[in-house]
């Protein structure tokens, strides 16, 4: 009788209380990041061919809106996730974050 209600209770805590994993996540500038960090993280990221900074253009899905935090996490992160998604494509001079929860909004998608 007690294998069943142990059996019982292992099958109640894995419906009420689901893991929810992923590997998903951003890199983002940090609020604290200078205007002239910010800047050159753009510049350093928009430098790369793999990092494509149309969207941040005026016009773009993602140049609203129009900030250098705001424009900075979006180069970062297409650099980060353009170049192994490891902890250093982040750095940036420790002016980089990782966030969980997806930053994009409207017509803005950052890229995962």
């Amino acid at each position: 009788m007690s294998s069943q209600l142990l059996t019982f209770f292992l099958l109640l805590s894995a419906v009420a209380i689901p893991v929810v994993t992923s590997n998903r996540q951003w890199c983002i500038a940090k609020y604290t990041a200078s205007a002239e960090q910010l800047q050159a993280n753009i510049d350093y990221a928009c430098s790369f061919n793999n990092v494509d900074c149309r969207p941040i253009q005026p016009g773009g899905s993602c140049y609203e809106p129009n900030t250098l935090l705001d424009h900075a996490s979006y180069a970062m992160n297409f650099y980060y996730q353009n170049n192994g998604r490891i902890d250093s494509a982040c750095s940036f001079g420790r002016t980089g974050c990782f966030i969980l929860n997806d930053p994009s909004h409207g017509s803005c998608v950052y890229y995962t």
